[in-house]
Formats: structure tokens, C-alpha cells, sequence
């Protein structure tokens, strides 16, 4: 959730995101209505209480002639601080359904516009000329033993796959190389529940408008994470965290699930777009002064992993109307697909600010000892889509695929994957 000091202070800013959005401006008055509201009912019952508080001790002081009456008044206030208490507690309701509809407020710099509005800060590396016709993941998949769609459908449905023999030791090599830069960068290598309560879903912002994305178990009330995101966000719910020496960094490798609803007819074929990946996260909780250099840090990995895999790339600045609820800034690296001559996305990370913590209670001490909200990042470092341009860019005319140097040791030495009998 936003601040609601910065609100009151300053509702155009939180109206000005909205319109950078492309979202409705009203639902900033429709929070500061219900916040006023709210400050006006509590008053109401705090008032009630005390002169409730004070008219007892005039109780206790009466003669036995007047008590009787006293007593009748008195409780005849006590209904009335009931009344006035049921009705702080219904404007604090309605407050919280106002405040959860706004997203966070975009940071100073993102790109106003939509999905097509981002802006291209770098390219690096140059995408292959390749003096044959390519051929797409999922072929070179198929012909290498490494991608079985077929058989995932067979199994699990539309959108499922198994990924085998070379396929499954290049993913495991990948994920590897990440979780091993990441330790070395000082984050703590976790593997998180991929089921999680509501209050964890809701607490990252990945319900409400994100509802039709997630799997949920409704006989246990539990919900699929689509990114270990979630729990790792979740993880410091309602702790104060020491966070004197630095941002505390995770890296979580978890599977993850995706209903792709409103998806269907877009990259359907392959892995590009799948319901059930592997993914290595990225997660820092920090002080919201270090928010935006912590982001360039982690943009920071996500580059040296991609310059790992040795395939070409931009970065872009996301657009505000491309943003996740809980972004206030979205960097993606998109890295090159031959056989679509387009940049697709591979890693994206993304400063929540204090959005995430804020509904998750999660806060630290400043230097006066007092707790504040702390800010939350994260970002990918690998994920089973990085196969795609692996395998793509990395083609030859002969069907086989060279393995980049720096994932190498991850299959046995193995430099070029041959296409199977």
C-alpha cells in the first residue's frame, strides 16, 4: 500500500501516477474521502470512550438515591460507544478496500504509456547473422532429445512439456550458474514453499487485479506462487529487521506456476509462454533511501548472467502502464529470438518500495531506534524461458546447438549438443 502521509501531503502525485497508468485518477479522492472518514469515526469513539471512562468515576462518588439513574445513563452511553466503535470499525473497512485499490506510485522517470510505450536504455551485444534459415527452440528442442511438448500435453494439458536428456541438464546447469553468482554476491540461497496462505498472496499484491493469473486450492485455501517472489516477500511478515550493515538479500529457486489466462493464441508454441517453470529469484529488503541504487544492483546481476549465457540483449525501462501493482519502476532485459527477429523478455526486476512492506508489516530501525517501513526489490537471475534464446542464438546449420563456455561444466564438459538419431 502507499503511504497515506505522502497522500495528504500530496494527492496529485498519487493522481498523476494513476493517469501515467493509464488508470482511474478517482480512486485517490475515493482514499482520501475514506481516510477522513475514518479519522472522523475514531475520533468520535475515542471522544465517547473518555466521557464514558469519566462519567464512571461520577458513578462510584453518587448516593444510593441517585446510582440507579446514574447506572441507566451510563449504560445507555456504553450502547452508544458500541454504536460509535461498530462504526470506526466499518470505516476502517472501507478505508483498507480503498487504500489496497490503488497501486503504488511510479517513481520519478518511468515512461508514462503502455506496453508499447517502454524505452530502450542499452543493446548489448549484436544479434547473430546466421547464413541459414533458422529454426526455432522447440525444433531444435525436439531434434536434440531436450523438449517434449507432445507428451506434456499428454499428461498435463495445453501449455505443459517435459524438458529431458540435454534439455533438463542445460536448465539444471543454467540455474545453477545463477544460484552460485548469486551466494558469491552475498545473497542467501533459498527454497521456498511454492503454496502460500492469501495474506501472502495479497500481501505482494498478486491478487485482486491479478486474480485470473493464480492457481488457487480452494478445498485448503492456499494459492500456487507464480514467483518465489511471494514467500520470500512474506518471509519477514511482521519482523523488524537489522539491516544496519546493507540490504539482506535472498535468492530463491523455486518451481512456478502461471494460469496464462487471457493469454491464449500468443506463444503457444514451445516453452516461451508455459504454465509450470523453473526460476531462480532475486529478493532484497532494504532501507527505502537505498531503494534505487539496490535496483541497479540487481539489474546489475541479471546482466552478468546473461552475459554468461552469451546471447545479445536490451534493457528497457517499462512503461507505468506495463507496471505490476506493487512496481514503482520495472527494468527488463529482453534478450534476442532469431527466428521472431524480436527481443523477448528474459529478466525483470522491479523496486516496490515500501508498497510490499507496508501491507506486510515488515520494518527496521533507523538510527534513532525507531521502526520504519522497509522498501522491497526483486528480480530473475534464470528461468526456464532463458532456454529459448540459448538455444536459438546458439544454433548452427547442422541442427546443433553450441553450449556457451560458462555452462559447460553444468553438462559434463559437453561444447555443442547433437542432434539425437
Amino acid at each position: 500500500m502507499i503511504d497515506l502521509r505522502i497522500l495528504r501531503e500530496n494527492p496529485d502525485l498519487a493522481r498523476a501516477s494513476q493517469i501515467a497508468r493509464g488508470a482511474d485518477p478517482s480512486v485517490v479522492d475515493r482514499l482520501l474521502s475514506a481516510d477522513a472518514e475514518r479519522r472522523s469515526a475514531v475520533a468520535a469513539a475515542d471522544s465517547m470512550r473518555a466521557e464514558q471512562k469519566a462519567f464512571g468515576r461520577t458513578v462510584g462518588q453518587a448516593s444510593k438515591e441517585d446510582r440507579p439513574a446514574l447506572l441507566e445513563r451510563g449504560k445507555e452511553m456504553a450502547d452508544r460507544v458500541k454504536v460509535a466503535e461498530a462504526t470506526a470499525t466499518a470505516a476502517n473497512d472501507v478505508l483498507i478496500a480503498a487504500h489496497k485499490a490503488i497501486p503504488n506510485v511510479i517513481q520519478d522517470g518511468a515512461p508514462s504509456g503502455g506496453e508499447q510505450d517502454f524505452v530502450v536504455l542499452e543493446h548489448v551485444g549484436t544479434p547473430p547473422t546466421l547464413d541459414f534459415e533458422p529454426k526455432d527452440h522447440l525444433e531444435l528442442g525436439e531434434a536434440l532429445g531436450a523438449i517434449d511438448m507432445g507428451r506434456g500435453a499428454k499428461v498435463s494439458g495445453a501449455r505443459f512439456y517435459f524438458l529431458r536428456g540435454v534439455g533438463a541438464q542445460l536448465q539444471w546447469a543454467m540455474l545453477n550458474l545463477a544460484m552460485s553468482k548469486a551466494i558469491a554476491n552475498g545473497f542467501i540461497p533459498m527454497i521456498p514453499p511454492v503454496l502460500v496462505k492469501p495474506e501472502s498472496m495479497d500481501g505482494t499484491g498478486f491478487l485482486g487485479e491479478h486474480n485470473d493469473e493464480v492457481y488457487r486450492l480452494g478445498a485448503d485455501d492456499l494459492y500456487l506462487v507464480g514467483t518465489s517472489e511471494v514467500p520470500l516477500a512474506a518471509y519477514h511478515a511482521d519482523e523488524i529487521l537489522d539491516l544496519a550493515k546493507g540490504p539482506a538479500r535472498y535468492a530463491g529457486w523455486s518451481t512456478c506456476f502461471r494460469r496464462e489466462a487471457g493469454s491464449y493464441g500468443k506463444d503457444t508454441r514451445g516453452i516461451i509462454r508455459v504454465h509450470q517453470f523453473e526460476k531462480i529469484e532475486m529478493f532484497s529488503y532494504c532501507k527505502p533511501a537505498d531503494a534505487a541504487a539496490e535496483h541497479q544492483h540487481l539489474l546489475g546481476f541479471e546482466r552478468e548472467m546473461l552475459d554468461a549465457i552469451e546471447v545479445p540483449y536490451r534493457i528497457i525501462d517499462v512503461a507505468a502502464g506495463d507496471l505490476g501493482t506493487s512496481a514503482a519502476r520495472k527494468f527488463d532485459c529482453e534478450a534476442w529470438v532469431p527466428t521472431q527477429q524480436a527481443y523477448r523478455e528474459l529478466t525483470s526486476t522491479s523496486n516496490c518500495t515500501t508498497f510490499q512492506a507496508r501491507r506486510l508489516g515488515v520494518r527496521y530501525r533507523d538510527e534513532d531506534g525507531k521502526p520504519q517501513v522497509a522498501a522491497t526489490l526483486n528480480g530473475t537471475l534464470a528461468t526456464t524461458r532463458w532456454l529459448v534464446a540459448i538455444l536459438e542464438n546458439h544454433q548452427q546449420a547442422d541442427g546443433s546447438v553450441r553450449v556457451p563456455e560458462a555452462l559447460r561444466p553444468g553438462l559434463g564438459g559437453l561444447e555443442v549438443l547433437e542432434p539425437t538419431a
